[in-house]
């Protein structure tokens, strides 16, 4: 059997969680893009102007919203999904030219 971790000695800096901050923005992303899937097929649904309005508003303030909430916690978990989620909302509008956020103005005329 193991024994537990011991806790860091005072004076010594404890140990890093950049390996939980990164594994957890990569699933912050890729919950933004099952999110956007979502929200998506119900917006096509709708077909209207406004439909596609509400889903980009919805997305854009559930990324970055949600993401600058998290990242202000200043907790390893919170900072990487806050960061996962604005960088899936960046990189949906980049990769999709803004069709996917609602970025795109082509889309309310």
């Amino acid at each position: 059997m193991s024994s537990p971790p011991l806790p860091p000695s005072p004076g010594q800096p404890p140990p890093s969680q950049t390996g939980q901050v990164v594994g957890l923005a990569f699933a912050g992303a890729f919950g933004y893009w099952v999110v956007n899937v979502v929200v998506g097929l119900a917006v096509l649904r709708l077909e209207s102007a406004a439909g596609i309005g509400v889903g980009a508003a919805f997305l854009a303030l559930g990324a970055l919203g949600g993401g600058v909430v998290l990242v202000l916690r200043r907790k390893p978990w919170a900072l990487g999904l806050g960061l996962g989620l604005m960088i899936g909302w960046a990189s949906a509008s980049i990769v999709s030219a803004g069709f996917c956020t609602g970025l795109n103005p082509d889309l309310y005329s």
